[in-house]
């Protein structure tokens, strides 16, 4: 349990960063990351540093995939460990 924290800690400031990355190229004009590749951060369970860079640095905000699929996505990923928690834990 304690290792799978630390992955989330590192996923999550990983994603923000890499938001913040594309937000930077965004204003520059710059080599940009895919939204296919930022929402496969979201799936990796990143997606708290998503939010944090979607409404902290107000970046993607136009973008509904982003602004509800995000959300979504966490969520799902929140019951669906709850699921298998349940499943573990629980005597047959």
């Amino acid at each position: 349990m304690k290792v799978f924290l630390i992955y989330l800690l590192i996923i999550n400031i990983a994603t923000f960063a890499t938001y913040g990355f594309d937000k930077w190229q965004a204003q520059r004009g710059g080599w940009r990351i895919s939204e296919k590749a930022l929402l496969w951060l979201v799936v990796a369970f990143g997606g708290v540093g998503a939010l944090l860079g979607i409404w902290g640095l107000r970046h993607k905000t136009k973008h509904t995939i982003f602004t509800i699929g995000v959300p979504a996505i966490m969520i799902t990923e929140f019951l669906l460990a709850n699921v298998i928690l349940y499943m573990i834990t629980s005597t047959w």
